[in-house]
């Protein structure tokens, strides 16, 4: 058959109170200061935080919620019940018996963050532990514009490394320090979304964050925010040629602070190698990996990579805000944090670097496009694993006409397997992590690649750049994506929003007839799916010449630009969804056409592909 015909484009902070949902679009504020102490020796920590937060939201607040996500890593929690009865639990999690880790965990080995004390303004609150949730009763309401001061005491022990964060990883990183302090839940249009630590999924306030880290000075530390004394601490922080003001005793207080960011990260070992790379005219990228020799050759040749990733993203989705970006080794896989990252580094060099462009990607969707990731992961996974695979593209110098192909490949496997289920579906309560996996990853990926076929490549690179200028330092949903592409093309879009995340409805259309009749050819096509789609048609007759027809789809009130430069395109009846099958005319006999092709980018996810074809016998 005639090879695929595919072409894609690869082509400070302000915070404006711009629509979401509608006009009126608040968000609240927090601001941490937090003084921590952490034994190497027992993995334990104490703290404390004060905490500043504005309520901006028009509702009087008579309770707020923390989370608490280390209490999630003990035998018994619901982290551990989930691991042991689903049907395929992360391999990361369980031993090689098939056993959940966690269930396992001794008294020394287990997380947990413990409030000891918590005051607002002044005044003691009641609350408790619920899991991985503190609900606390509040001693005044916070009116609504109004800001409250909570001041707390915490203790906690890092779990051994399973999920994430945690201890002693399975590469020797010490501490990988993500999710391990009393984070403010998020309030917004919706009401509270205090979820229970579970499985996956993350959201934050945005806010500022103002943090000292105290802990043994072998350490060398890396991660979210600015080190605000580089020439107290060294490691490869401080200026060019100043000395270096030795803080005594045995341990280093670290200082750093993070302006607007809706989370904090941190970790640290003792046999860190430190790098650093400038990007032109970008941020100083941080480099922290582990000193093992059989790491050292892709870890440096993975820096001017990251480089070129930096200025892909920069480029194609809006200019990164902050001036810092860390690599960092650590954790278990790779997981985004605010101006960082943790993955591990022990693998192939293609794999490093896919790691990091995809982890790096999520500086934009996911810390910069806050959005709620329980509720909509497949907005932050899907389109970092869209942005990420063009990006590899580019820097790794792949030649594949489409970039996609096993993107669509896991989707047709999932949507064919009777185990989908729809992308509203809370990120904790799929029933397999297989459909999480690839509703979240594969689907969200092929809802832009998608829409690039539906609305035109261009059209979509302009979507995601306006997308982010427009919501960048917000909590954007689902509807504010699809209109910004509305806006942005002209077209109505709203069918496209709802069969897609909001279904398991499928595409799924065929060419049924092809038949002469005098010196034309009738073809007949037929709606097998019931999700509606726009159709391009590419016609190959004999002596190879080409030409397309596209069908618009009436609902969608546009024709997109003809995306194939140099073949004739004749646009032809809308079509409306209503009616299952559709005919058109072409005006040439049946015995010079050689095959015709529904969608020949195959970036339409039709289910079945062996229908959109005809070939001549």
């Amino acid at each position: 058959m005639t090879k695929s015909i595919f072409t894609f484009l690869t082509v400070l902070f302000a915070i404006g109170l711009v629509a979401q949902n509608k006009t009126d679009y608040w968000q609240q504020h927090v601001d941490y200061t937090m003084e921590v102490d952490m034994d190497v020796d027992t993995f334990q920590y104490t703290g404390t935080q004060t905490l500043v937060y504005t309520n901006n939201s028009p509702d009087e607040l008579k309770r707020v919620y923390f989370h608490l996500y280390f209490n999630a890593f003990q035998p018994g929690s619901e982290m551990d019940i989930r691991l042991q009865s689903i049907a395929d639990p992360d391999d990361r999690m369980i031993t090689k018996e098939k056993k959940s880790r966690i269930a396992t965990l001794t008294e020394s080995e287990m997380g947990y963050l413990h409030p000891t004390t918590l005051t607002q303004d002044g005044k003691e609150v009641s609350f408790s532990e619920e899991g991985t949730v503190l609900v606390v009763e509040l001693a005044s309401p916070i009116a609504a514009g109004s800001k409250s001061t909570f001041n707390m005491a915490f203790k906690g022990q890092v779990p051994l490394q399973i999920r994430r964060s945690g201890r002693n990883s399975e590469e020797g990183v010490a501490l990988s320090m993500s999710q391990w302090y009393p984070k403010l839940a998020e309030y917004d249009f919706e009401g509270w979304h205090a979820d229970p630590y579970i499985a996956r999924e993350f959201q934050g306030v945005w806010g500022d964050f103002d943090v000292k880290l105290t802990l043994d000075k072998t350490y060398t530390v890396g991660g979210t925010g600015y080190l605000q004394n580089p020439n107290e601490i060294g490691h490869g922080y401080e200026n060019a040629g100043t000395k270096i003001k030795k803080q005594k005793g045995k341990t280093l207080t670290w200082h750093f602070k993070a302006p607007m960011v809706h989370d904090f990260m941190w970790a640290a070992d003792p046999d860190y190698i430190h790098d650093i790379q400038q990007v032109p005219n970008g941020p100083v990228l941080h480099f922290l990996y582990k000193n093992n020799p059989k790491i050292l050759e892709n870890w440096k040749n993975l820096q001017p990579k990251t480089v070129a990733a930096m200025e892909f993203f920069n480029k194609n989705i809006g200019k990164y805000p902050y001036d810092q970006y860390s690599v960092i080794q650590g954790g278990d896989g790779g997981m985004e944090y605010a101006m960082s990252t943790l993955i591990t580094g022990d693998r192939t060099f293609g794999s490093l670097v896919g790691v990091m462009a995809h982890e790096m990607a999520h500086s934009w969707f996911q810390h910069i496009l806050a959005t709620n990731e329980a509720k909509h992961e497949w907005m932050d996974e899907g389109f970092t694993s869209f942005i990420s695979k063009l990006c590899m593209s580019e820097i790794m110098d792949y030649e594949k006409e489409n970039p996609f192909e096993g993107t669509y490949k896991g989707y047709r496997n999932l949507a064919l397997s009777g185990k989908e289920q729809p992308q509203t579906t809370h990120a904790d309560r799929y029933d397999l992590n297989f459909a999480y996996g690839v509703s979240a990853y594969s689907k969200g990926s092929i809802f832009l690649s998608q829409l690039g076929y539906v609305i035109g490549q261009d059209k979509l690179m302009e979507t995601i750049r306006r997308y982010y200028d427009e919501f960048k330092f917000k909590h954007p949903v689902p509807n504010d994506i699809k209109r910004v592409a509305e806006k942005v093309s002209g077209f109505e879009l709203d069918w496209y929003l709802t069969d897609w995340t909001q279904t398991t409805n499928t595409i799924d259309y065929g060419i049924k007839e092809v038949i002469a009749a005098e010196n034309t050819t009738k073809v007949t096509l037929e709606r097998l799916g019931t999700m509606p789609m726009p159709l391009d048609i590419l016609v190959v007759y004999n002596d190879d010449t080409k030409e397309t027809f596209y069908a618009p789809l009436r609902m969608m009130r546009g024709e997109k630009e003809n995306p194939y430069a140099g073949i004739e395109r004749t646009i032809i009846e809308d079509w409306a969804w209503a009616y299952p099958t559709y005919s058109f005319v072409i005006n040439k006999p049946l015995s010079s056409i050689k095959a015709i092709v529904i969608d020949p980018s195959q970036l339409m996810a039709d289910i079945i592909l062996e229908n959109n074809v005809w070939q001549a016998e």
